[in-house]
């Protein structure tokens, strides 16, 4: 799912990654091979948000997928494999009181 800056900001505070600005490079390869996304990468790889139903948090969810580790130990190259959901939660957008 590509998020808006609010999204990522809050997606920001609850996972230890870094955002691909969507004028990074590598960007459009990306959106080419996983479709339209706000990637992030993190020490382990490749990662992307795709909407969940969690009906015990209140508001928008996302969980983050999994599509590519690092193929070196110096974290420059990218092995792509099936997406795997990791079952980590992000809350998008709280529910409004």
């Amino acid at each position: 799912m590509k998020l808006n800056s609010a999204q990522v900001k809050q997606t920001m505070t609850q996972l230890d990654a870094q955002v691909l600005p969507d004028d990074h490079p590598a960007v459009a390869k990306l959106n080419s091979v996983f479709g339209e996304h706000t990637f992030f990468v993190d020490r382990n790889g490749l990662k992307v948000l795709e909407p969940a139903d969690a009906p015990d948090v209140p508001g928008q969810t996302g969980e983050v997928v999994s599509l590519a580790e690092w193929s070196d130990p110096d974290l420059t190259s990218l092995r792509p494999h099936e997406p795997e959901p990791t079952g980590v939660l992000i809350v998008l957008e709280p529910m409004k009181h």
